[in-house]
């Protein structure tokens, strides 16, 4: 039984990747700050909160991180901890950089000092190529980071580079497109989406409110992307990979597939700020924009190149653009109807 340390544990990625781990017969040590203790709703909603060893850690201490690594024999370490809202970023940004980029570090380090035959692997971002200077991105091209997180990501990914050339560690990095699912955080804008609409439907909301909505992101489903990053840690050599479709649609795109599966009717009115969505049945406004929600430096176009992954691993995207979608809303109206009851 191989053992694998997931940072992160109680996000998103970490949920969906503890359970793909589980079912390979891992023993799964999962790792949160102390803050995260009772934010383990995603390891419930899969059922697997009981099949995991938790462990409290601070990415900022060096000395916690020994100390797990002195406590387990691992083989494994998945680094998914993060602040990973890249709006947030820019009113924390030393915290981010401290969090994303050094704490990627302080493991690398402990790894080079106690086990290098410990596996690393590191989740490096799309948001790295930022404003892009080709389309699609894969892992040649030039990377210009707009945002706080953006610039901490690519510290990390660099970092993961260096040691695994300088130290000869096994270490990984996968360079994740976008990747929505029914765990995703109330604060994206995806599950923003979804969860205001179900609450309109349901009366429980009347407008929802979004920032930039021709901003175009390469979306694909996480529990098709923890596989990719498992992929990757079995090689026998280290390698970095773009995590793509290699499609791409705008939020505005998101938006009117979600009403469909809502069955909700809209009329795109107006122009700019003042753009908005009038639903047909009553003729009320439901969609608004609010400048509040751009972006200091808005990253517009990500387009994915996944070739790499697809040649070398044989890895493919199982769930589209629309699946995605609709897996989503559907959670959300069931969620709201459930709280109701």
């Amino acid at each position: 039984m191989k053992t694998a340390l997931i940072t992160g544990i109680s996000g998103q990625d970490g949920a969906y990747l503890a359970e793909f781990l589980l079912k390979k017969n891992y023993k799964v040590i999962g790792l949160d700050r102390r803050s995260a203790r009772d934010d383990r709703w995603r390891l419930n909603y899969l059922g697997i909160e009981k099949k995991i060893v938790f462990e409290y850690l601070d990415l900022v201490e060096i000395t916690s991180i020994e100390r797990i690594f002195d406590k387990y024999n691992i083989n494994e370490v998945y680094n998914l901890a993060a602040q990973s809202f890249v709006a947030s970023s820019f009113d924390v940004p030393i915290s981010t950089c401290d969090v994303n980029g050094l704490g990627a570090l302080r493991i690398l380090e402990v790894i080079r000092n106690k086990n290098k035959k410990i596996k690393f692997y590191q989740a490096s971002s799309s948001e790295m190529f930022g404003e892009v200077l080709k389309i699609p991105q894969d892992e040649l091209t030039p990377f210009n980071p707009q945002s706080p997180y953006a610039i901490s990501k690519l510290f990390a990914h660099f970092i993961t580079q260096n040691y695994r050339k300088s130290y000869g560690i096994f270490a990984c990095s996968g360079i994740l497109f976008n990747h929505e699912s029914p765990l995703r955080g109330e604060e994206f804008v995806t599950r923003k989406i979804t969860l205001g609409l179900a609450k309109i439907i349901t009366g429980k909301m009347s407008c929802l409110y979004l920032g930039n909505i021709y901003a175009k992101r390469d979306w694909g489903f996480a529990g098709d992307y923890v596989k990719a990053m498992w992929m990757m840690m079995q090689r026998n050599v280290a390698d970095d990979y773009v995590v793509a479709t290699n499609k791409t649609n705008s939020i505005k795109d998101f938006i009117n597939e979600a009403v469909k599966y809502y069955n909700i009717k809209l009329i795109w009115k107006g122009t700019g700020v003042d753009e908005h969505a009038v639903s047909i049945k009553d003729n009320k406004i439901i969609i608004r924009i609010n400048p509040q929600f751009f972006r200091p430096a808005e990253v517009n176009y990500l387009k994915g190149n996944p070739n790499k992954i697809k040649k070398i691993l044989k890895w493919e995207p199982e769930v589209n653009f629309k699946r995605l979608v609709e897996m989503m809303a559907k959670s959300d109206i069931n969620r709201i109807i459930n709280r109701s009851k």
